[in-house]
């Protein structure tokens, strides 16, 4: 890319920002204007790349972590090829386009991750470079290559304020993932002024501290750039930190390197003098430099043939190793729900007790046989949550094909990271931390459910039956918070069976689902409907059942045994319901609910948190909650003083 086409390309990009920005009178034209230069160098010379085909598996992936500059995308996908008509920039923030305010997985062709919240981004660039060399060490032979990319970012200051990627980049640097290079736009502007009204740390040797290679640039030096890039290419052992100085809004007369053009349109006046400035005719809209049109058109065509080199690479790899073609194609398509039929889980007899963490825990050990992408670990608490997978090693920096992750005590960073490694492609992640600290990484699983990416969270220690660990590890609100975000699937088994077809849902859902799993042994029940497993499919599902029930008792969890003891001691004829999922019963017609909790039959509801959401199927007072913070002591001894006990639902049904 010589310098007359890189000029031309940045130019292009500043004048679509401007225009766009401008049209919406809302956006952030800031960063795009400030970093034009270095995204000319990325999508026309540096990234590996094919807008004709932005699935390519081999391909770089590239994250906008400071995607309130959605602009610097949405350009350079017009003008490097990836389909995005002029007509979506100059829709841009409308409803309906694609060029949302900030970039939206699934969207845009070309855009890899939500990104907006800041930080997040990042951390989902080092689950993405955890993918490639996880697929690397799997697929790669001796003979043919055909994982190998790298994983670029750029982040801002705010991103670098954010504790998530002091999280995520701790990590990173840990597992020496070398093919990961960070941009960090260091322009010194956030939305209240100078950087340094809050933020003076010295951020270079906070990352050399944590491993990472850290250089420096200016933004606007590309044959620099292009020695910073070399450089951090050839560490294959640290990730990169490439710190560009910057200016914000670079070309704005009188509000480059200000505040003021950090999130808000120019002004008019502003555009004007900002385009007489760049050189362009102020009346001209959406300006284009023909020279960077010219250029993209002629480099098209050299990435289709790098595109091209790859795929014979591959097919030679394909006819070379059939048993591998197989294992990626059930990978990276997707196409492995034939085998969860064969997965030979546990069996559980009635009555048998098994808390279902370590249900869960023996569930994944079959799952994981079968499935070579299931990958994952837990945040510290493996022992606890069962989730390590000893038969396939650790992935380290030593053993790239180990499966287990020790993520360490980084709940957020490490629900980013596994979605980034899920939105990669060829790998199911799991995490796993107990239930009270989806308090810790709520912010990624709303993007995991946003995103719709298949994560499994794997949340233990469920209810106040913990025990002794008191008030502060004991969950009461987290199921109703869980319930709260849209597309979020949550899964609360009652005993071993449950928790196994809970994973089976889990893995043939396409979003993520949270397992709410016990530290205390459940019984194994005994299930009145015999198509008890399709019927947990639609939510919920009948346990007991009684010739013209009185009353329904509805409960989740531990709390259905419950159920099932305080029926009995009721007197009455009771029907009892375990629903796994509220939100798949909720979502079901109202015969088949009628199906389960009869027209005209009063239902009970038990479950061991607040009762928020419960009102859907009954009255308050007929829902034995748990609607204040917990104590410290055992299980049972805790649910005694609370009130929480079989008797107590006993007296509710017979009161009914």
């Amino acid at each position: 890319m010589d310098n007359k086409a890189l000029e031309a390309v940045a130019l292009s990009v500043r004048t679509l920002t401007i225009d766009a920005v401008q049209a919406a009178n809302s956006g952030h034209p800031g960063m795009p204007m400030g970093m034009a230069e270095l995204g000319a160098l990325l999508y026309g010379e540096i990234l590996k790349h094919d807008p004709a085909d932005p699935s390519w598996p081999d391909r770089d992936r590239f994250v906008l972590s400071a995607g309130h500059g959605s602009m610097f995308l949405y350009s350079l996908f017009h003008l490097s090829g990836y389909g995005l008509p002029l007509d979506e920039l100059k829709k841009f923030r409308q409803i309906g386009s694609k060029t949302p305010g900030h970039p939206e997985y699934g969207m845009t062709a070309g855009v890899e991750t939500t990104t907006g919240p800041l930080g997040q981004g990042l951390a989902n660039a080092v689950g993405l470079a955890i993918a490639e060399r996880m697929m690397a060490a799997r697929f790669n032979t001796t003979d043919h290559t055909i994982v190998d990319h790298r994983t670029w970012a750029i982040a801002g200051d705010g991103c670098l304020m954010e504790g998530i990627t002091s999280e995520a980049s701790s990590l990173a640097g840990h597992l020496g993932l070398g093919k990961l290079t960070v941009f960090y736009d260091h322009n010194s502007i956030s939305i209240e002024g100078s950087t340094s009204l809050a933020f003076t740390e010295d951020v270079r040797a906070r990352y050399r501290a944590y491993g990472w290679q850290v250089l420096e640039g200016d933004a606007y030096d590309a044959d620099a750039i292009r020695k910073l890039v070399a450089e951090a290419q050839a560490d294959t052992e640290r990730p990169s930190l490439i710190v560009l100085t910057s200016t914000i809004g670079k070309g704005s007369p009188n509000k480059a390197g200000t505040h003021g053009v950090h999130g808000a349109a120019l002004g008019d006046e502003e555009v004007a003098l900002t385009k007489k400035e760049l050189g362009v005719d102020p009346s001209e809209m959406f300006y284009i430099d023909p020279a960077a049109t010219e250029f993209f058109a002629a480099y098209r065509k050299e990435l289709a043939e790098r595109h091209a080199a790859w795929q014979k690479t591959f097919d030679a790899w394909a006819a070379a190793n059939p048993g591998l073609l197989a294992q990626w194609n059930e990978a990276v398509q997707g196409g492995y729900k034939d085998v969860l039929k064969d997965i030979g889980l546990p069996a559980y007899e009635p009555g048998s007790k098994v808390a279902t963490r370590k249900a869960s825990g023996a569930a994944l050990q079959a799952i994981a046989k079968m499935l070579p992408n299931v990958v994952g670990g837990s945040a510290d608490l493996a022992p606890s949550n069962n989730t390590a997978l000893p038969d396939y090693g650790d992935f380290t920096r030593e053993n790239p094909a180990g499966r287990t992750l020790h993520f360490g005590v980084r709940e957020l960073g490490m629900a980013a990271i596994g979605n980034g490694m899920a939105l990669h492609g060829g790998l199911r992640p799991f995490v796993a931390t107990f239930l009270v600290f989806t308090d810790y990484l709520r912010p990624a699983l709303r993007l995991s459910s946003l995103m719709q990416v298949p994560v499994v969270y794997i949340m233990t220690h469920d209810s106040i039956y913990l025990g002794e660990d008191g008030p502060t590890h004991q969950p009461i609100e987290h199921l109703a918070v869980l319930r709260a975000i849209p597309g979020l699937r949550v899964l609360r088994p009652a005993d071993g069976e449950e928790t196994n077809e809970a994973w089976l849902m889990a893995l043939e859902h396409g979003g993520p689902t949270v397992l709410a799993l016990t530290r205390q042994g459940l019984p194994t029940l005994e299930k009145a409907d015999a198509d008890w497993r399709q019927s947990m499919r639609r939510g919920a599902y009948v346990v007991q059942d009684v010739d013209s029930p009185e009353v329904v008792v509805v409960a989740t969890g531990s709390e259905v045994s419950m159920a099932l003891d305080a029926a009995k001691e009721s007197g009455r004829k009771v029907r009892v319901v375990s629903m796994p999922s509220r939100e798949l019963f909720e979502a079901q017609d109202t015969t088949w609910q009628r199906s389960i909790a009869p027209a005209g039959v009063p239902v009970v509801v038990a479950e061991a948190g607040i009762r928020q959401g419960w009102e859907f199927l009954t009255t308050r007072d007929r829902i034995l909650s748990i609607d204040r913070f917990g104590e410290s002591g055992p299980g049972n001894d805790v649910a005694e003083h609370l009130g929480f006990t079989t008797a107590r639902l006993a007296a509710m049904i017979r009161e009914v």
